[in-house]
Order: structure tokens, then C-alpha cells, then sequence
């Protein structure tokens, strides 16, 4: 067996089993190969799955050696324990025994999301629309960011949307992270905005053809979103950390905010843990206590 072979299994373990998302397969190869490539020739799933923590220590100092920073290691730990999982379930052993044993990753400080406030969210909108070439373009741009504020998408959900979905009504059926499938409702406001780039884009949207397009017709990039907002964001006078992602945030805190229930709230997110909501309802208690050292005359 090849190192090829090997990471091509991998490849297909992640892509079609796991159904794991287009970055991960690709983050997880990577770390993988540069484990096979550090090891003496010859490997094959066996002696993979015979590896022990002393050898993914060297593997993971080596990588700090590079200056690679925490979360990165951490993300490079997480990888490899996956790839030797699967290299003992190929060998035949025990895919359910921890592996390796008692090794960890370096810490992490998790940060909180930072979510905008509603009228910066839809002035971001309309700034980045402002700055657009040309008008199908500044409608598009619109109606993408009212996309993820309004419904809570992420930026790859909302550029994977196909046009077969149009027109679009209350609700509308959005495909996730794994493939996972959720039902989102569907504001006015973002009706009326996709609606105006449908009117505008002068390109034919077939309905197996993406539905938001790039200036010359191909499939529109997450790149070219994040530049537009990254200009708006200097215009409006926005911190750094006011991106396209943030937008989804402030969908999550708002509605927190207004009563939403977690339950609720992780199925319009589409996260598989409810833990992964929970972190919004430390946002909304750090706004609280931003707003009471703010105005209690004694804070």
C-alpha cells in the first residue's frame, strides 16, 4: 500500500462517510500527509494504527518548531487522533479505545462571538451595496448579507443556495454543514432583496445553477464578500471583527435577546450540538454586564 492509497482512503472516508465539508477533508489530509511523510517509508494501516503518543509529540513539536500557534496545533491534534482512528479501524483493532492515550492539546482561550448591533447590520448592507461596480452587483451583495443576518446562514450555506429554490416564499429548505438539512423562515426584507437581484443579474439562473453569481457569471466566492465588507466595514467605522460571519452572530444574539429558546435557536443555526449554542447565551450575559458597568453610577 502507497502513501497514496492511504491518504486516498482517507480522503474518501472523510468526503463520503464522514460527510465532512470541503475544508475539513482538505485540513485533515493535509495533517495527515505530513505524518505519513515524517514517518520511515512503508507504512501501511497496521503499523499506522501501532503509533503512540510519544511519536505524535515529535510530529506535534516539530509543527510548534514551524511557529504554528495554538488553535493550529490543536486542530493538527485533533486530525491525526482521527486519522489513526481510522488507520485501527482499517487494521481491524478497537476504533472505540482512546487513541492516543493521555495526550492533549494545548489550551485554547475561547473568545466570545462579537455580534453588530441591527441597524449596523443593515447599513453594512446597503454600504456594501453603495460601493458596488454596477447595479445587479450592489443587489446581489444586499441581498447575500440580508441573507445571513436575516436568516442566520453562514456564508457558504447562503452562496451554495441554488436557483431551483426561487421563488423564494416563507420559508426555505437550506443544506448545512454534513449535508444536514434545515428549514429557515424567510424575512420579508430578504424576499424583497433576493427578489431584486433575481430582477437585475443578467445571467440566465438555471435551477441546478447557483444562485448568486459572480461578475462573470461563474459561482460567487466567499472572497469577493469578505473584501466588500471589509471595505464597508472601514467606511462605517465597524471593528475588525465586524465580517460576513458576524452577521450570522447577530442573528443568534438578537434573537436570544428577544426571547428566542436555545432548542430553537440551534435548529435555525443547524448546529448538531446544543453546546455550540450555548455560547450566545454568554454573549448575551456579557452585554448585560457591558450595559450595567455603562450606566450604574456605582460600577
Amino acid at each position: 500500500m502507497t502513501v497514496h492509497d492511504i491518504l486516498a482512503a482517507w480522503h474518501d472516508h472523510l468526503a463520503l462517510t464522514r460527510r465532512r465539508s470541503p475544508h475539513t477533508v482538505r485540513a485533515y489530509g493535509t495533517a495527515a500527509q505530513r505524518l505519513l511523510e515524517a514517518l520511515p517509508p512503508g507504512q501501511d494501516f497496521h503499523s499506522l494504527a501501532r503509533i503512540d503518543a510519544a511519536a505524535l509529540r515529535t510530529q506535534l513539536a516539530a509543527r510548534r518548531a514551524e511557529g504554528i500557534a495554538n488553535i493550529s496545533a490543536a486542530r493538527e491534534l485533533s486530525a491525526l487522533k482521527a486519522f489513526l482512528t481510522f488507520a485501527r479501524e482499517q487494521a481491524g483493532g478497537d476504533a472505540g479505545q482512546a487513541l492516543p492515550p493521555r495526550l492533549r492539546g494545548p489550551r485554547i482561550k475561547k473568545g466570545l462571538p462579537r455580534p453588530i448591533t441591527p441597524d449596523e447590520a443593515v447599513n453594512l448592507a446597503v454600504a456594501v451595496a453603495d460601493d458596488a461596480s454596477e447595479e445587479w452587483i450592489a443587489a446581489r451583495d444586499r441581498a447575500v448579507l440580508l441573507l445571513l443576518y436575516g436568516a442566520g446562514l453562514r456564508i457558504a450555506e447562503a452562496l451554495d443556495l441554488p436557483a431551483g429554490l426561487l421563488p423564494l416564499g416563507d420559508v426555505m429548505t437550506v443544506t448545512g454543514k454534513g449535508g444536514k438539512q434545515r428549514v429557515v423562515p424567510v424575512l420579508p426584507i430578504v424576499k424583497a432583496a433576493v427578489a431584486d437581484y433575481v430582477a437585475k443579474v443578467p445571467w440566465p439562473l438555471a435551477k441546478d445553477a447557483p444562485l448568486f453569481r459572480g461578475a462573470k457569471g461563474g459561482p460567487l466566492s466567499q472572497g469577493m464578500v469578505q473584501k466588500a465588507v471589509a471595505r464597508a466595514r472601514v467606511v462605517l467605522g465597524l471593528p475588525a471583527t465586524a465580517t460576513p460571519h458576524a452577521l450570522r452572530h447577530s442573528f443568534a444574539t438578537h434573537l436570544l435577546g428577544a426571547g428566542a429558546d436555545l432548542r430553537s435557536l440551534q435548529e435555525l443555526l443547524g448546529h448538531a450540538s446544543l453546546s455550540s449554542t450555548q455560547i450566545y447565551t454568554k454573549v448575551d450575559a456579557a452585554t448585560l454586564l457591558d450595559v450595567y458597568r455603562n450606566a450604574h453610577p456605582r460600577a
